[in-house]
C-alpha cells in the first residue's frame, strides 16, 4: 500500500510539472505563493503583453478565476527569491485560441524582476504565462488581492507631438533658457548643448552651442539655475564619476565648461542658496560616500564634503552614501531651506532642518520618516492636503517596501519638533504597489491639489482629503521633466523626442515667474502663496526633483472652477516679501523681488516721489520727509541692478538707458525701501 501511494504521488507531480506547460493545460490558482520549478514549457506566450519583444523559447501558464473583482498584483519581486531572478509575465483574457493582453510586466521589481497589476473583474478567467525570455531558472510568484477601487474619469489628457530634433541621448530639463519666462527642452549631448525654444502656439526653434573640454555626461541627474546671475540659466551635470558646470555667458550665446576634478558618485544635483548669500550654490547625492556641495563666493566654487571637509555643513555624512535624491524645501515654515534625502541603500530617508545659523540637524527620527526597509530613488514633496506646510511621499523603487505617505503636522505656535503621520492607509498609495525610480508632484489637472506621477505611466490624482486615485495612461506617456511647454497654464511633459501636451479641462490657473534681486535670480528656495475662496495654496521654487530630470523654475497653481484670487504672496529667501492683491486668473504673474513690497511708496504717511515719468535724460525725486536715503538701485526688465547710486539722490541721469520700463529700488539707513517704476523713452 505504501508503494502504491508513493507511485501516485510521483506521478501526480509529474503530471502537474507538465500541466504548467501549455495555456490549455494550465493549473488554476488562487491568491497566495506558487512555485515555478522552470520555464520550460512548450508553448510561447502569444500574444507579447510586457515589454522588450520577442526572444523566449519556453512558457509556464496558470489559471485564474477571481470570485469577485480585485485588483489583482502578480509579482517575482519577494523575499522568497534570493537572489532576485530576472523574469517576464503576460496575463491575458479570453481563450487559448484567442488570447487578448490584459498586463504584463518585465522590470519593475528589483534585479530584473517583475511586478504588475490588472484590474481582475469576478467570475472572468485569465491566463498568467511566464517566459524565459531572459532566463529559464526557477522562481516563486506572489499572486494576491486587494479591494478594487473604481477608477475616476482620467481629470486631464495629453496629445503627443514629435519632435525628431530633440537631442534626448542624457537626462533633460524643462526650463527658461532666454529669460522670456516660457519653458524651454534643454537637450545634452558631448561636447554640444541643444536648447528647443519656446515661441508662439507650443512651437519650437532650436539652437546648438558647442562644449569645449571633457565634460560629466548626465547619466543621472541635471540641474538648471543661473548661479553666475547673468539672467540666463546654467547647468550642472551629474555622472557616477564627478559633476560638470556649463556657465552661460553675459548674452546667452555660449556657455564654459567647468569640470572640478572632485570624484563623486553623483545622483540628484540641485542648486540651492546653502548659505543664503544671493549666490546659488551646488548640491550633489553621493552613492557611496557622504554628500557634496560647491560653495559659490559669486566668482568661484569652493568644493565641501560633509563629515569630510572642516567646516563642512552636515548634510549627509554616512561613509555608506545610498544618497540618491535631495529636495530642499522649507518643511517647517521658518524661512529657509531644509533637505530631504531619499535612500537607496543603508539607513532610512533623512530629514536634515536648516537651523539658519550654519547648522543643519538630522531629525530624521524626530521626524518618524525614517521608514525601513524600502529603497528609494526619490521622493515627492508637497502640501498635498493644501494645509499650509509640505508633506512627504517616500517613494518605493525596490526592496520589501511600498511608497508611503507622510503628513506633516506643524504647529508654529510651540518650540517641539512635531512628528508626521504615516497616512497611507486609505490613501489610495496603499494599493498602489507600482514602484519607480521618479516621484515628481504637481498639480496637473489644475482643480487645486498637487497630484503625483510615478510608477511608470500613473498618475496619482489627488482627490482631496489626502485621497489619491489612480489613472493608468499610455505607456508613451511617462515619467520626465515637467514644464509649460505651450503656456497654456497646463503642465506638460516632455518623454526623449516627443512631448505630450495637456489638453485644458476648463479648470483656471496662475502661473508665477521670479527674479530675484538681493536673493539668487531665479528665486530659488522662495515660497510662493495664493489665497482664494478655497484657502491657501503654497509652492516651494526648487531645482532638481525626482531622480533624474530638471523640472520648471515657474510656480503653477491650478484654482479649480474658481474665478478669483485675492492674493499672491512671495516669501524670498532674503526675507522680503512681496504681495501682489487680487491678480486676475488665467494669466502668468511675473514678479521681480521688492517690486510688491507691502510698504512699498509710503512709510506711514511718508512719500517719495519721482518726475518726469516718462523720462528721456533724467529722473528728478522728490523728498517732502526728508527720508534718510542711503541708495538708489536702477534695475533693468529682467531684474539685474545695472547701476547703483549712492550720492546725489535728488536727480538720477537715465540717458544711457535703452527705452524700456525700469524699476528704482530706493533704500533708507533705516532698512526701509521704496520702489518706483518709470519709463524710459
Amino acid at each position: 500500500m505504501k508503494k502504491t501511494t508513493t507511485l501516485i504521488l510521483v506521478l501526480f507531480a509529474n503530471y502537474f510539472a507538465f500541466a504548467q506547460d501549455t495555456c490549455s493545460s494550465a493549473p488554476t490558482i488562487s491568491a497566495g505563493l506558487h512555485v515555478v520549478t522552470a520555464v520550460n514549457g512548450t508553448q510561447i506566450p502569444n500574444p507579447l503583453c510586457a515589454a522588450n519583444g520577442a526572444g523566449a523559447t519556453a512558457g509556464e501558464w496558470y489559471i485564474y478565476v477571481p470570485t469577485q473583482t480585485y485588483t489583482t498584483t502578480v509579482s517575482s519581486n519577494i523575499a522568497q527569491n534570493n537572489p532576485k531572478v530576472d523574469t517576464r509575465f503576460h496575463v491575458y483574457s479570453g481563450t487559448c485560441g484567442t488570447l487578448t493582453c490584459v498586463g504584463g510586466d518585465d522590470d519593475s521589481g528589483t534585479g530584473y524582476s517583475s511586478v504588475g497589476s490588472f484590474t481582475a473583474n469576478a467570475g472572468t478567467t485569465y491566463y498568467i504565462a511566464w517566459d524565459n525570455r531572459w532566463s529559464s531558472t526557477g522562481f516563486t510568484f506572489q499572486l494576491s488581492e486587494a479591494t478594487y477601487v473604481p477608477p475616476v474619469p482620467t481629470p486631464v489628457n495629453y496629445t503627443t507631438t514629435s519632435i525628431g530634433t530633440i537631442n534626448s541621448s542624457y537626462n533633460s530639463c524643462v526650463v527658461d533658457m532666454n529669460g522670456d519666462n516660457k519653458d524651454d527642452i534643454v537637450g545634452v549631448s558631448a561636447n554640444n548643448l541643444r536648447v528647443h525654444f519656446q515661441g508662439l502656439g507650443g512651437a519650437f526653434t532650436f539652437s546648438d552651442f558647442p562644449i569645449s573640454g571633457a565634460s560629466d555626461m548626465p547619466s543621472w541627474s541635471l540641474a538648471a539655475g543661473d548661479y553666475n546671475r547673468d539672467g540666463y540659466n546654467d547647468l550642472v551635470l551629474g555622472s557616477g564619476s564627478g559633476l560638470t558646470f556649463w556657465q552661460s555667458n553675459s548674452t546667452g550665446t555660449a556657455y564654459t565648461n567647468i569640470n572640478p576634478s572632485d570624484y563623486i558618485f553623483c545622483q540628484r544635483t540641485n542648486f540651492i542658496d546653502i548659505n543664503n548669500d544671493g549666490n546659488l550654490d551646488a548640491f550633489s547625492c553621493h552613492d557611496v560616500a557622504p554628500n557634496v556641495y560647491y560653495i559659490n563666493n559669486g566668482t568661484s566654487f569652493t568644493h565641501y564634503q560633509s563629515g569630510v571637509t572642516p567646516g563642512a555643513y552636515s548634510l549627509g555624512t554616512l561613509s555608506s552614501g545610498g544618497n540618491y535624491a535631495s529636495i530642499w524645501t522649507d518643511y517647517d515654515n521658518d524661512g529657509d531651506s531644509d533637505m530631504f534625502i531619499s535612500k537607496c541603500s543603508g539607513p532610512p530617508c533623512e530629514l536634515h532642518r536648516n537651523d539658519g545659523n550654519g547648522v543643519f540637524t538630522d531629525i530624521s527620527a524626530i521626524a518618524q520618516i525614517n521608514y525601513t526597509p524600502v529603497q528609494s530613488w526619490s521622493s515627492a514633496v508637497a502640501d498635498f492636503d493644501n494645509d499650509g506646510d509640505m508633506d512627504i511621499l517616500i517613494g518605493a523603487n525596490g526592496g520589501s517596501g511600498q511608497s508611503r505617505l507622510y503628513r506633516n503636522n506643524l504647529d508654529t505656535t510651540n518650540s517641539v519638533e512635531e512628528p508626521f503621520t504615516n497616512i497611507t492607509a486609505g490613501s489610495g498609495w496603499d494599493t498602489n504597489t507600482t514602484i519607480n525610480r521618479d516621484y515628481i508632484a504637481y498639480d496637473f489637472d489644475n482643480n487645486g491639489f498637487i497630484d503625483v506621477m510615478g510608477g511608470g505611466n500613473k498618475i496619482m490624482f489627488n482627490q482631496g482629503n489626502n485621497i489619491f486615485a489612480v489613472a493608468n495612461y499610455p505607456a508613451s506617456i511617462n515619467l520626465g521633466p515637467i514644464g509649460d511647454l505651450n503656456n497654456d497654464g497646463f503642465v506638460d511633459i516632455s518623454n526623449g523626442s516627443t512631448i505630450h501636451t495637456a489638453v485644458p479641462n476648463g479648470n483656471n490657473w496662475v502661473k508665477v515667474t521670479l527674479q530675484g534681486i538681493q536673493s539668487n535670480r531665479n528665486g530659488i528656495g522662495a515660497r510662493v502663496e495664493i489665497y482664494g475662496t478655497w484657502g491657501k495654496q503654497i509652492r516651494d521654487i526648487r531645482s532638481g526633483e525626482g531622480f533624474e530630470y530638471m523640472s520648471t523654475l515657474n510656480a503653477h497653481f491650478g484654482i479649480g472652477t474658481a474665478t478669483a484670487i485675492t492674493q499672491i504672496k512671495i516669501i524670498w529667501p532674503s526675507g522680503t516679501v512681496d504681495v501682489i492683491t487680487n491678480p486676475s486668473p488665467n494669466q502668468t504673474v511675473n514678479v521681480i523681488e521688492g517690486s510688491f513690497l507691502l510698504n512699498t511708496d509710503s512709510f506711514t504717511g511718508n512719500e517719495i516721489l519721482i518726475y518726469p515719468n516718462p523720462s528721456s535724460d533724467y529722473i528728478s525725486i522728490t523728498n517732502p520727509e526728508r527720508i534718510h536715503i542711503s541708495s538708489i538701485n536702477i534695475i533693468d526688465p529682467v531684474g539685474k541692478i545695472i547701476k547703483t547710486i549712492s550720492s546725489n539722490f535728488s536727480k538720477v541721469d537715465v540717458s544711457n538707458l535703452s527705452n524700456g520700463i525700469y524699476m528704482l529700488n530706493i533704500e533708507t539707513k533705516e532698512g526701509e525701501k521704496f520702489i518706483k517704476n518709470f519709463i524710459k523713452k
